[in-house]
């Protein structure tokens, strides 16, 4: 009967989804070439607000925590571990104050309304994992970006998702050329449980009435810190807030 009632209730979400992303898309461009990126922003925000909340159509709820304020006069690298593609539109819609941009596959710029065109309208840094050269010129600008303009970038140290729930190493390189340029960014952590288990095995069907949650935790100030001890310790921060055995940080 459960079964029966996730293939039912994900047929109605994943067409609520799909017409979001097909609306939000034609308000994107009009935002976009008519009123501007500020405009363009607050399309976005809402876009993911929606998919976000829809989530209660398959009967799931979720949670999103930020107990202490953040900075907004410096950039900010957010930093969260990779369960699925439904960890993103929750950083976007509750954290859209700190305006995050995310480091995200190249692959994913071309063919899924309303998020490829967002992906290559924010600035998203878009990293061909088959070219290391390409990949830190990206995240490199994206670096420069956010510390010119005091906005944050959100990036998934794992590299791929682990929809088990158990973590695998974080990596310290994206992170470390983030930092490079830049240097007064604030390094946060995100905990984010639960979105694995909504959909294990790609998005047909999703598993109804999961619980999600997005805990902020406490910023890391990068000073006297190597790129490898910031990764470490935003992993083990993660990892203890999950309740889950954290891997080792990889080169």
């Amino acid at each position: 009967m459960k079964k029966i009632l996730d293939y039912l209730l994900s047929c109605v979400y994943l067409l609520f989804f799909g017409l979001t992303l097909c609306v939000f898309h034609v308000l994107q461009v009009v935002a976009f070439h008519g009123f501007g990126k500020p405009a363009h922003k607050k399309v976005v925000d809402w876009m993911n607000a929606f998919i976000s909340y829809g989530w209660y159509l398959t009967g799931s709820s979720i949670r999103f925590e930020q107990p202490q304020n953040l900075p907004t006069d410096r950039p900010i690298i957010f930093v969260a571990n990779h369960q699925s593609m439904f960890d993103i539109s929750p950083i976007i819609w509750f954290l859209r104050r700190y305006t995050p941009i995310f480091v995200s596959k190249i692959e994913l710029a071309r063919g899924i309304p309303g998020v490829s065109y967002n992906l290559r309208k924010s600035g998203a840094a878009l990293i061909d994992r088959k070219d290391p050269k390409q990949a830190i010129v990206e995240i490199a600008r994206l670096g420069k970006h956010i510390q010119q303009t005091k906005h944050s970038a959100v990036i998934f140290p794992e590299g791929t998702r682990s929809s088990s729930g158990q973590m695998r190493p974080f990596v310290a390189g994206g992170l470390a050329m983030l930092l490079k340029r830049a240097p007064s960014a604030l390094v946060v952590p995100i905990a984010v449980r639960g979105t694995g288990h909504f959909n294990p095995k790609g998005i047909f069907p999703l598993t109804s009435f999961s619980k999600m949650s997005w805990y902020v935790l406490p910023g890391i100030e990068p000073a006297g810190l190597t790129p490898d001890d910031i990764v470490r310790q935003a992993q083990e921060a993660i990892a203890q807030e999950l309740g889950v055995a954290g891997g080792v940080v990889s080169e």
